[in-house]
Protein backbone atom coordinates (compact mmCIF):
# COMPACT_ATOMS: atom_id res chain seq x y z
CA UNK A 1 0.00 0.00 0.00
CA UNK A 2 1.68 3.32 -1.14
CA UNK A 3 1.00 5.34 2.64
CA UNK A 4 1.75 8.51 0.99
CA UNK A 5 -1.26 8.66 -1.45
CA UNK A 6 -3.22 7.97 1.96
CA UNK A 7 -5.98 10.61 2.86
CA UNK A 8 -4.74 11.21 6.42
CA UNK A 9 -7.31 12.30 9.43
CA UNK A 10 -6.94 15.98 10.18
CA UNK A 11 -4.65 16.42 13.91
CA UNK A 12 -7.46 17.37 15.83
CA UNK A 13 -10.46 15.36 14.25
CA UNK A 14 -12.51 13.41 17.03
CA UNK A 15 -12.07 16.34 19.63
CA UNK A 16 -14.93 19.00 20.35
CA UNK A 17 -14.67 22.48 21.20
CA UNK A 18 -17.30 24.22 22.45
CA UNK A 19 -17.13 28.08 21.34
CA UNK A 20 -19.25 30.83 24.05
CA UNK A 21 -17.73 33.40 21.95
CA UNK A 22 -18.25 36.69 19.65
CA UNK A 23 -16.77 39.22 17.89
CA UNK A 24 -13.31 38.36 16.49
CA UNK A 25 -10.99 36.67 19.51
CA UNK A 26 -12.72 33.36 20.37
CA UNK A 27 -13.78 33.07 16.93
CA UNK A 28 -10.87 33.27 15.47
CA UNK A 29 -9.18 30.88 18.20
CA UNK A 30 -12.20 28.38 17.52
CA UNK A 31 -11.73 28.73 13.98
CA UNK A 32 -8.26 27.84 13.68
CA UNK A 33 -9.61 24.26 15.67
CA UNK A 34 -12.13 23.72 13.46
CA UNK A 35 -9.75 24.25 10.55
CA UNK A 36 -7.27 21.20 11.96
CA UNK A 37 -10.04 18.97 12.21
CA UNK A 38 -11.92 19.84 15.55
CA UNK A 39 -15.86 19.86 15.68
CA UNK A 40 -16.69 23.43 17.25
CA UNK A 41 -20.11 24.29 18.46
CA UNK A 42 -20.34 27.82 18.44
CA UNK A 43 -22.82 28.56 21.44
CA UNK A 44 -24.45 32.14 20.64
CA UNK A 45 -27.60 34.96 22.35
CA UNK A 46 -30.79 34.64 20.15
CA UNK A 47 -29.83 37.66 18.39
CA UNK A 48 -26.33 35.72 17.42
CA UNK A 49 -23.14 36.92 17.86
CA UNK A 50 -22.70 40.78 17.10
CA UNK A 51 -20.40 40.07 14.37
CA UNK A 52 -23.23 38.54 12.01
CA UNK A 53 -24.25 42.50 11.92
CA UNK A 54 -20.64 44.02 11.57
CA UNK A 55 -21.42 45.35 7.62
CA UNK A 56 -21.87 46.16 5.19
CA UNK A 57 -20.95 44.48 3.28
CA UNK A 58 -22.59 41.65 3.91
CA UNK A 59 -22.57 38.17 2.05
CA UNK A 60 -24.68 34.87 1.92
CA UNK A 61 -27.12 36.36 4.91
CA UNK A 62 -24.54 37.52 7.62
CA UNK A 63 -21.35 40.53 6.88
CA UNK A 64 -18.74 39.21 5.52
CA UNK A 65 -16.62 39.80 8.76
CA UNK A 66 -18.57 37.01 10.35
CA UNK A 67 -18.90 34.86 7.75
CA UNK A 68 -15.04 34.57 6.91
CA UNK A 69 -14.29 34.06 11.29
CA UNK A 70 -16.71 31.24 11.36
CA UNK A 71 -16.37 28.33 8.79
CA UNK A 72 -16.15 24.91 9.75
CA UNK A 73 -18.47 25.54 12.85
CA UNK A 74 -21.93 24.87 13.67
CA UNK A 75 -24.37 26.89 15.96
CA UNK A 76 -26.66 26.54 18.71
CA UNK A 77 -28.73 29.48 20.46
CA UNK A 78 -28.76 29.70 24.04
CA UNK A 79 -30.56 32.01 26.06
CA UNK A 80 -28.39 32.49 28.82
CA UNK A 81 -31.63 34.42 30.75
CA UNK A 82 -33.24 30.90 30.81
CA UNK A 83 -32.18 28.54 33.75
CA UNK A 84 -33.20 25.35 31.88
CA UNK A 85 -31.28 25.81 28.63
CA UNK A 86 -28.47 27.18 30.83
CA UNK A 87 -28.53 23.79 32.61
CA UNK A 88 -28.80 21.95 28.97
CA UNK A 89 -26.10 23.59 27.76
CA UNK A 90 -23.71 22.53 31.30
CA UNK A 91 -25.18 18.72 30.50
CA UNK A 92 -23.65 18.96 27.07
CA UNK A 93 -20.28 20.53 27.72
CA UNK A 94 -20.16 17.85 30.87
CA UNK A 95 -20.73 15.06 27.86
CA UNK A 96 -19.31 16.76 24.76
CA UNK A 97 -16.54 18.90 26.03
CA UNK A 98 -12.72 18.52 25.22
CA UNK A 99 -12.22 22.36 24.96
CA UNK A 100 -14.25 25.25 25.74
CA UNK A 101 -13.45 28.89 24.75
CA UNK A 102 -15.37 31.65 26.01
CA UNK A 103 -14.80 35.97 26.19
CA UNK A 104 -17.65 36.84 28.23
CA UNK A 105 -16.77 39.26 30.71
CA UNK A 106 -15.73 38.62 33.97
CA UNK A 107 -18.53 37.31 36.18
CA UNK A 108 -20.91 36.86 34.02
CA UNK A 109 -20.51 32.90 33.09
CA UNK A 110 -19.36 32.45 36.88
CA UNK A 111 -22.86 33.52 37.77
CA UNK A 112 -23.87 30.57 35.29
CA UNK A 113 -22.27 27.93 36.47
CA UNK A 114 -20.23 27.73 33.20
CA UNK A 115 -16.87 29.04 34.43
CA UNK A 116 -13.90 26.82 34.49
CA UNK A 117 -13.96 26.20 38.28
CA UNK A 118 -17.64 25.03 38.13
CA UNK A 119 -17.14 22.58 35.38
CA UNK A 120 -13.90 21.29 35.81
CA UNK A 121 -15.02 20.28 39.41
CA UNK A 122 -17.41 17.82 37.56
CA UNK A 123 -15.09 17.14 34.38
CA UNK A 124 -11.19 17.68 35.67
CA UNK A 125 -10.35 16.65 32.12
CA UNK A 126 -11.49 19.34 30.70
CA UNK A 127 -9.80 22.16 28.54
CA UNK A 128 -10.68 25.82 29.23
CA UNK A 129 -9.27 28.93 27.97
CA UNK A 130 -10.91 32.03 29.51
CA UNK A 131 -10.32 34.44 26.77
CA UNK A 132 -10.20 38.48 29.07
CA UNK A 133 -9.49 42.25 27.74
CA UNK A 134 -6.87 43.20 30.26
CA UNK A 135 -6.41 39.40 31.80
CA UNK A 136 -7.27 38.18 35.18
CA UNK A 137 -5.61 39.95 38.29
CA UNK A 138 -5.09 43.87 38.69
CA UNK A 139 -7.55 47.30 38.88
CA UNK A 140 -8.78 46.71 34.92
CA UNK A 141 -9.40 42.83 34.80
CA UNK A 142 -12.97 44.02 34.85
CA UNK A 143 -13.47 45.99 32.45
CA UNK A 144 -14.44 45.32 28.80
CA UNK A 145 -11.88 45.69 25.71
CA UNK A 146 -11.87 46.15 21.90
CA UNK A 147 -8.69 45.92 19.85
CA UNK A 148 -8.59 49.48 19.22
CA UNK A 149 -8.42 49.92 23.13
CA UNK A 150 -5.86 47.54 23.35
CA UNK A 151 -3.83 48.96 20.39
CA UNK A 152 -3.78 52.19 22.29
CA UNK A 153 -3.68 51.14 25.63
CA UNK A 154 -0.42 48.62 24.99
CA UNK A 155 1.25 50.80 23.34
CA UNK A 156 1.32 49.63 19.49
CA UNK A 157 -0.57 53.03 18.35
CA UNK A 158 2.31 55.14 19.66
CA UNK A 159 4.52 53.47 17.48
CA UNK A 160 2.60 53.06 14.19
CA UNK A 161 1.85 56.16 11.76
CA UNK A 162 3.99 58.93 10.36
CA UNK A 163 6.03 61.01 12.86
CA UNK A 164 4.55 64.41 14.27
CA UNK A 165 0.79 63.19 13.22
CA UNK A 166 -2.02 61.51 15.42
CA UNK A 167 -1.89 57.88 16.64
CA UNK A 168 -3.40 54.93 13.72
CA UNK A 169 -4.12 51.72 14.35
CA UNK A 170 -3.38 49.00 12.13
CA UNK A 171 -5.82 48.79 9.41
CA UNK A 172 -7.34 45.04 10.68
CA UNK A 173 -7.66 43.18 14.22
CA UNK A 174 -4.14 42.23 14.88
CA UNK A 175 -4.53 42.28 18.42
CA UNK A 176 -7.73 40.34 18.07
CA UNK A 177 -6.43 37.78 15.90
CA UNK A 178 -3.61 37.84 17.57
CA UNK A 179 -5.10 36.57 20.90
CA UNK A 180 -7.20 34.06 19.06
CA UNK A 181 -3.60 32.52 18.18
CA UNK A 182 -2.02 32.71 21.46
CA UNK A 183 -5.45 30.40 22.87
CA UNK A 184 -5.31 27.84 20.40
CA UNK A 185 -1.07 27.68 20.93
CA UNK A 186 -2.48 27.11 24.99
CA UNK A 187 -4.73 24.88 23.71
CA UNK A 188 -3.16 22.54 21.74
CA UNK A 189 -0.24 22.58 24.67
CA UNK A 190 -3.00 21.75 26.87
CA UNK A 191 -4.23 18.79 24.45
CA UNK A 192 -0.73 17.38 24.28
CA UNK A 193 -0.19 17.83 28.28
CA UNK A 194 -3.48 15.67 28.80
CA UNK A 195 -1.83 13.08 26.86
CA UNK A 196 0.65 12.76 29.01
CA UNK A 197 -0.77 13.78 32.27
CA UNK A 198 -4.53 12.74 31.79
CA UNK A 199 -6.30 16.14 33.37
CA UNK A 200 -7.34 19.59 31.70
CA UNK A 201 -5.97 22.69 32.11
CA UNK A 202 -6.94 26.21 31.59
CA UNK A 203 -5.62 28.22 29.65
CA UNK A 204 -5.94 32.02 30.25
CA UNK A 205 -5.04 34.88 27.39
CA UNK A 206 -5.88 38.56 27.05
CA UNK A 207 -6.10 41.01 24.09
CA UNK A 208 -3.79 43.55 26.86
CA UNK A 209 -0.94 40.73 26.83
CA UNK A 210 -0.92 39.89 23.40
CA UNK A 211 -0.55 43.96 22.74
CA UNK A 212 2.29 44.20 24.98
CA UNK A 213 3.76 40.85 23.63
CA UNK A 214 3.63 42.70 20.03
CA UNK A 215 5.78 45.80 21.61
CA UNK A 216 8.40 43.34 23.24
CA UNK A 217 11.55 44.94 20.58
CA UNK A 218 9.90 47.77 21.70
CA UNK A 219 10.23 47.34 25.19
CA UNK A 220 13.47 45.96 25.03
CA UNK A 221 15.20 49.34 23.12
CA UNK A 222 13.30 51.22 25.92
CA UNK A 223 14.63 49.69 29.11
CA UNK A 224 18.08 49.40 27.12
CA UNK A 225 18.40 52.74 26.25
CA UNK A 226 15.64 54.85 28.32
CA UNK A 227 14.22 56.28 25.02
CA UNK A 228 10.46 55.93 24.44
CA UNK A 229 10.60 54.37 20.96
CA UNK A 230 8.88 56.62 18.22
CA UNK A 231 6.93 56.30 15.29
CA UNK A 232 8.65 56.10 11.82
CA UNK A 233 6.14 55.15 9.40
CA UNK A 234 6.31 52.50 7.14
CA UNK A 235 10.19 52.09 8.61
CA UNK A 236 12.11 50.57 11.17
CA UNK A 237 13.55 52.40 14.64
CA UNK A 238 17.05 50.28 13.98
CA UNK A 239 17.12 49.32 10.52
CA UNK A 240 18.15 51.92 7.35
CA UNK A 241 17.14 51.66 4.53
CA UNK A 242 14.05 49.86 5.34
CA UNK A 243 10.42 51.31 4.11
CA UNK A 244 8.19 51.84 1.56
CA UNK A 245 9.60 54.61 -0.57
CA UNK A 246 7.01 56.36 -4.13
CA UNK A 247 7.99 54.98 -7.01
CA UNK A 248 6.49 56.91 -10.14
CA UNK A 249 3.00 54.97 -9.82
CA UNK A 250 3.08 53.70 -6.32
CA UNK A 251 5.09 52.38 -3.07
CA UNK A 252 7.75 49.84 -3.28
CA UNK A 253 9.47 48.66 0.29
CA UNK A 254 13.06 48.60 0.46
CA UNK A 255 14.94 45.94 3.27
CA UNK A 256 19.20 46.41 2.56
CA UNK A 257 18.97 45.97 6.14
CA UNK A 258 22.51 44.88 6.12
CA UNK A 259 26.02 46.68 4.18
CA UNK A 260 26.08 43.96 1.33
CA UNK A 261 22.67 44.99 0.70
CA UNK A 262 22.89 48.28 0.80
CA UNK A 263 26.18 48.23 -1.27
CA UNK A 264 24.09 46.51 -3.53
CA UNK A 265 20.87 48.64 -3.69
CA UNK A 266 23.54 51.39 -4.16
CA UNK A 267 24.83 49.79 -7.31
CA UNK A 268 21.23 49.12 -8.71
CA UNK A 269 20.30 53.21 -8.27
CA UNK A 270 24.17 53.94 -10.05
CA UNK A 271 25.62 55.87 -6.71
CA UNK A 272 27.89 53.12 -5.54
CA UNK A 273 29.80 56.29 -3.83
CA UNK A 274 27.16 56.38 -1.19
CA UNK A 275 29.08 53.32 0.30
CA UNK A 276 32.34 55.88 0.70
CA UNK A 277 30.58 58.64 2.34
CA UNK A 278 31.10 57.96 5.91
CA UNK A 279 27.43 59.14 6.92
CA UNK A 280 26.26 55.46 5.42
CA UNK A 281 29.00 53.66 6.10
CA UNK A 282 27.13 50.87 8.71
CA UNK A 283 23.75 50.88 9.71
CA UNK A 284 23.81 52.68 13.07
CA UNK A 285 25.47 55.50 10.92
CA UNK A 286 22.37 55.06 8.51
CA UNK A 287 20.06 54.98 11.38
CA UNK A 288 21.67 58.58 12.63
CA UNK A 289 21.30 59.94 9.24
CA UNK A 290 18.00 58.06 7.98
CA UNK A 291 16.34 61.52 6.43
CA UNK A 292 18.78 62.50 4.30
CA UNK A 293 19.58 59.03 3.25
CA UNK A 294 15.96 58.21 2.78
CA UNK A 295 15.80 61.61 0.57
CA UNK A 296 18.66 60.51 -1.66
CA UNK A 297 17.01 56.79 -2.14
CA UNK A 298 13.33 58.67 -2.39
CA UNK A 299 14.91 60.93 -5.50
CA UNK A 300 16.36 58.00 -7.50
CA UNK A 301 13.23 55.48 -6.96
CA UNK A 302 10.38 58.85 -7.98
CA UNK A 303 12.46 58.60 -11.36
CA UNK A 304 10.61 55.21 -12.73
CA UNK A 305 7.24 52.67 -11.90
CA UNK A 306 7.18 50.56 -9.34
CA UNK A 307 7.69 47.63 -11.58
CA UNK A 308 10.78 48.65 -13.44
CA UNK A 309 12.58 49.00 -9.66
CA UNK A 310 11.02 45.85 -8.16
CA UNK A 311 12.51 43.91 -10.93
CA UNK A 312 15.42 45.72 -10.83
CA UNK A 313 15.52 44.89 -6.77
CA UNK A 314 15.37 41.00 -7.42
CA UNK A 315 17.47 41.05 -10.57
CA UNK A 316 20.46 42.39 -8.08
CA UNK A 317 19.03 40.28 -4.93
CA UNK A 318 17.78 43.23 -2.82
CA UNK A 319 14.74 42.65 -0.98
CA UNK A 320 11.81 44.43 -1.75
CA UNK A 321 7.72 44.65 -2.17
CA UNK A 322 5.83 46.61 -4.15
CA UNK A 323 3.08 48.12 -1.71
CA UNK A 324 -0.40 45.83 -2.77
CA UNK A 325 -3.98 46.32 -2.39
CA UNK A 326 -6.15 43.48 -1.58
CA UNK A 327 -7.22 42.82 -4.56
CA UNK A 328 -3.20 42.74 -5.89
CA UNK A 329 -2.27 40.63 -2.93
CA UNK A 330 -4.43 37.69 -3.25
CA UNK A 331 -5.10 37.62 -7.29
CA UNK A 332 -0.92 37.59 -7.71
CA UNK A 333 0.65 35.00 -9.04
CA UNK A 334 2.10 33.87 -5.54
CA UNK A 335 -0.83 33.88 -4.01
CA UNK A 336 -2.71 31.87 -6.82
CA UNK A 337 0.25 29.50 -6.98
CA UNK A 338 -0.17 28.97 -3.21
CA UNK A 339 -3.33 28.39 -3.37
CA UNK A 340 -4.90 30.23 -0.17
CA UNK A 341 -8.28 30.87 -1.60
CA UNK A 342 -10.87 27.87 -0.74
CA UNK A 343 -14.29 27.24 -1.90
CA UNK A 344 -16.80 27.43 0.35
CA UNK A 345 -18.93 23.81 0.45
CA UNK A 346 -22.58 25.11 -0.56
CA UNK A 347 -22.05 28.56 -1.35
CA UNK A 348 -20.67 30.90 -3.60
CA UNK A 349 -18.17 32.30 -1.14
CA UNK A 350 -14.44 32.16 -1.04
CA UNK A 351 -12.13 32.44 1.99
CA UNK A 352 -8.71 32.74 2.83
CA UNK A 353 -7.55 29.75 3.94
CA UNK A 354 -5.40 27.95 7.24
CA UNK A 355 -1.96 29.50 6.72
CA UNK A 356 -0.66 25.94 7.16
CA UNK A 357 0.16 22.70 4.60
CA UNK A 358 0.28 19.34 6.46
CA UNK A 359 2.53 16.95 4.26
CA UNK A 360 1.27 19.71 1.08
CA UNK A 361 -1.85 19.83 1.46
CA UNK A 362 -4.11 22.96 3.59
CA UNK A 363 -6.73 21.58 5.38
CA UNK A 364 -9.84 22.16 2.82
CA UNK A 365 -13.05 24.22 4.10
CA UNK A 366 -15.56 21.44 5.49
CA UNK A 367 -18.56 23.52 6.44
CA UNK A 368 -20.28 26.97 5.67
CA UNK A 369 -20.53 29.43 8.44
CA UNK A 370 -23.85 28.38 10.34
CA UNK A 371 -27.41 29.61 10.74
CA UNK A 372 -28.48 30.15 13.88
CA UNK A 373 -30.10 26.95 15.37
CA UNK A 374 -31.64 26.27 19.03
CA UNK A 375 -30.07 24.33 21.59
CA UNK A 376 -32.73 20.86 21.71
CA UNK A 377 -32.37 17.64 23.61
CA UNK A 378 -30.62 16.04 20.47
CA UNK A 379 -27.70 18.27 20.90
CA UNK A 380 -26.94 15.75 24.12
CA UNK A 381 -27.28 12.69 22.28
Amino acid sequence: MNTMNTIKPLPLQGYTVFEIGQNVAAPFAAQILADLGATVIKIEKPAGDDARHWGPPDWEGASAMFQTLNRNKQSQICNFRDQQQVEQLRKQFIAQADVIIQNFRPGVLEGLGLDEKTLRATKPELIYCDMGAFGSGGPLSDLPGYDPLMQAYGGLMSVTGEPGQPPVRTGYSVIDCGTGMWAAIGILSALLQREKMQEGAHVEVSLFETSLSWMQVASAQHMSSGQVPGRHGSGAATIVPYRAYQTADGHLVVAAGNNGLFARLCKVLAHSEWTEDERFANNPQRVIHRNILDELIQNELSQQTREYWTAKLREANVPCAPVQDTAEAFGCEQAQALGVMQEVPDSAMKFMGLPIRLDGQRPAIRLSPPTLQPLTEASLS
